[in-house]
This record gives C-alpha cells, structure tokens and sequence, in this order.
C-alpha cells in the first residue's frame, strides 16, 4: 500500500485519476479511495445519510451500506458522479490542511461553523443545499488554483 499522507488513506486530489489507472487493480485504487473518504467525513462528524447525499450515492446503494465502506467491507461505486464528489470533498481536506497546518482538528470544526464568506451559513449546509455546485463553492473559496482553474484563465506568456 502507498503512504498517501498525513489522514489515514488519504489520496491527493492530483494524484486520484493518475492512481486510478496506475493502481495494479481498479478494485484497490477504489478501497483507498473510500477508506480516505470514510476518514475525512467521521473526523467532520458527518451523519451515514447525509454522507450517503454528499456523495450522491446511487439510489440502489442504501445508507446502511456506509458501515460497510468503513469497515473496508466494500468499496465506493465506480462512478463518475460519486468519484468526482469525493475528490472534491478529499481536495477541501487538503486545503483545510494547508490552512491550518498545526491545528487538525479545525477541519473538522470549520465545516460545521458559519463562515462570512458564505453569508454565514456553514460549509456543511453549503454542500447538503447546494450538491455539486455546493461543493465547488466551498473548494473555491478554499483552493485558488481550483478557483482558477474554474474561471478558465490561462497563464499567458510573452516571447520577447
């Protein structure tokens, strides 16, 4: 298994979609993956439903079924929709990381606190309201370059 950093099972934003199809099998590159994801999601103290509505898990997948990702008994869905949510959620972390470094535990806290930037609504009820689109603003305010990214701005360069 590879070290993904400094939360257990953790997989780099830039790194998910190269490690999914570097990893020797697909099957393992979604256990770590989902082992990150169920990481992140009880330190923030996230609920099964609403963990199950973040993720925009398939109807088929019931909320019972987030005791089984925990418990490394299954994996996430190979998914678009449910992978692109997860990497957002795992690229929050990173940035939350990157904004507190010597304070851990303030992820956590800071998703479930009101922020001014957002009007005083939290993270949290940003991304249940919001969806995709709810994730997105909170990554943006938090990860410039996604933001930049985002805007489809181009570094330009000049040949003199």
């Amino acid at each position: 298994p590879v070290n993904f950093g400094s939360l257990p099972g953790h997989v780099p934003h830039r790194q998910l979609a190269i490690y999914l199809e570097m990893t020797e099998t697909k099957q393992q590159a979604l256990a770590d993956i989902t082992r990150a994801v169920m990481n992140l999601l009880d330190t923030w103290n996230i609920e099964d439903a609403h963990m199950h509505e973040m993720l925009a898990l398939p109807e088929k997948v019931k909320v019972r079924q987030i005791g089984r990702y925990r418990r490394d008994e299954a994996v996430l869905p190979d998914d678009p929709a449910v992978l692109r949510r997860a990497q957002y959620l795992l690229r929050i972390a990173d940035a939350l990381r990157t904004a507190y470094p010597m304070n851990p535990k303030m992820s956590g806290r800071w998703i479930h606190q009101g922020q001014r930037r957002f009007g005083r609504r939290t993270p949290f009820s940003m991304i249940m309201e919001g969806g995709e689109t709810g994730l997105v603003a909170v990554l943006s305010e938090l990860d410039c370059t996604f933001a930049w990214d985002c805007s489809g701005s181009h570094a330009v360069t000049s040949v003199g």
